[in-house]
């Protein structure tokens, strides 16, 4: 039989004690968790557990969504999506025949290849402001101008001098 330990327990309850002691020293340190609670101070925990939490890893489109969102950039980004993804906005036949110029104050500039499709566009601006509107939500794209295709314009700024302008120096 073993022999009694001095103090008057038995060898398990030393052990028991000592783990005890060992224990309540790792939680006030933090180093493991309470089992009632999920963490024993204000430190973060170390591990997620089976649960997602912030972080997880997370989808790269979210996060660029929370980007946007945190710095104000969702008008600009409405303009982004106007101006590169046109073809996918109007569809493949319309998107080859004209072309987004430039969004400003809801108002989409389209510049068309030819006269013929700029009277088409203009009769399908209804159609296409719809059409907008469901991709991109209401009041992004408020109107639409439609332009035919033109030469060269010599124009800069706001004001115009009468004459013949840069054909003169032409010889």
């Amino acid at each position: 039989m073993p022999e009694q330990p001095p103090g008057g327990g038995s060898p398990l309850d030393l052990v028991r004690e000592a783990l005890a002691r060992a224990k309540a020293s790792a939680r006030e340190r933090g180093v493991i968790r309470d089992t009632k609670r999920k963490w024993t101070d204000d430190r973060e925990p170390r591990f997620s557990g089976a649960h997602p939490d912030e972080r997880d890893p997370q989808r790269v489109g979210s996060e660029i969504d929370r980007l946007v969102a945190d710095n104000g950039w969702q008008a600009t980004a409405q303009v982004a999506t106007v101006l590169a993804c046109w073809d996918r906005l109007v569809g493949a036949d319309l998107a080859s025949h004209c072309r987004p110029d430039r969004l400003h104050d809801g108002e989409l500039v389209l510049v068309a290849e030819s006269t013929a499709w700029a009277t088409q566009v203009r009769l399908m601006t209804a159609a296409i402001l719809a059409k907008l509107a469901v991709e991109l939500g209401s009041g992004v794209v408020t109107s639409l101008r439609v332009l035919g295709p033109s030469g060269p314009d010599w124009r800069h700024g706001g004001r115009r001098v009468p004459g013949r302008g840069p054909r003169d120096t032409y010889g």
